[in-house]
């Protein structure tokens, strides 16, 4: 998994300075109990089963407290860890790797935390022809990461935001007058953007057939509805499965046919993955 052509140049690095402002404010005030050319080494360790993620912001961390700060990796993003994995090993002044240890771990087990959740999803349905899809239920701030741990986890990305999709809602429908108009208006406005219109009924599910729509979302329909639905639009357009989805339900909705299914619980419940960083030489 690579991370080029998908992060836009400087994200990163503005993203990591203004975690460490957080952090660190003016001066940390318990690394100065080091000696300022102090030397030493560490290694990152997991303490559970993952999915690696997020290798690139640990290493902007380090590089912007102190670009001397050498960092060996023994995995990368999308790899299967073990408990008790070494990730990689550290060297370089002990004030630095003390300073930004904290930070440079946030961002990895947060985005280790969503490959590895959204790897657990995606194995269930890994034998079907559908696709697992994230939201945009996505922790403020670290969008794009998120969206970068889900496909190293083996999902799909959904919209990344209200610029680069147009996904039409109850509340568009409602100021629009009607499916029919709302889709014809946002064919008009924007002819080369996808189109997605979120149903609540089987009425509208067939009042959005006759338009020019690219995907219907079928909100928290039953079983049954979702089956019926696959029937009646026989491809005609894709169809996605969304709400009340989760690992007890999955298996059971891509069953039915429907060609995705998002799940805000990728990105917005997961846990973070158990991370610990040792000095082993001072």
């Amino acid at each position: 998994m690579t991370i080029q052509n998908f992060i836009p140049a400087n994200f990163i690095s503005s993203q990591v300075k203004l975690s460490l402002l957080e952090d660190i404010g003016q001066q940390d005030l318990t690394a100065d109990l080091i000696p300022t050319d102090a030397i030493a080494k560490a290694r990152l360790i997991s303490r559970q089963n993952a999915v690696l993620c997020g290798r690139d912001w640990f290493n902007e961390v380090f590089n912007q407290l102190d670009p001397g700060i050498k960092i060996n990796w023994f995995f990368e993003d999308a790899d299967l860890l073990r408990e008790n994995a070494v990730l990689c090993e550290l060297s370089g002044n002990a004030r630095a790797l003390l300073s930004g240890e904290r930070t440079a771990m946030n961002f990895l087990q947060t985005f280790s935390g969503t490959a590895t959740q959204t790897k657990l999803y995606a194995d269930i349905i890994k034998d079907l022809p559908v696709k697992l899809l994230d939201t945009r239920k996505t922790l403020p701030g670290l969008r794009l990461g998120q969206k970068y741990a889900v496909r190293c986890g083996g999902g799909v990305n959904h919209r990344f935001g209200l610029y680069d999709a147009i996904l039409i809602k109850e509340n568009h429908i409602l100021a629009a007058g009607s499916i029919a108009a709302a889709v014809a208006q946002a064919k008009a406005l924007h002819p080369n953007v996808s189109i997605e219109v979120e149903v609540e009924s089987m009425d509208e599910l067939e009042q959005s057939l006759k338009t020019a729509v690219d995907i219907v979302l079928l909100d928290n329909f039953s079983l049954e509805m979702l089956r019926k639905a696959v029937a009646i639009t026989q491809g005609k357009v894709a169809l996605e499965a969304s709400g009340g989805v989760n690992m007890d339900t999955l298996r059971s909705i891509a069953e039915t046919g429907v060609n995705r299914i998002s799940v805000g619980h990728l990105t917005k419940d997961l846990q973070a993955v158990d991370l610990s960083m040792r000095f082993i030489d001072l």
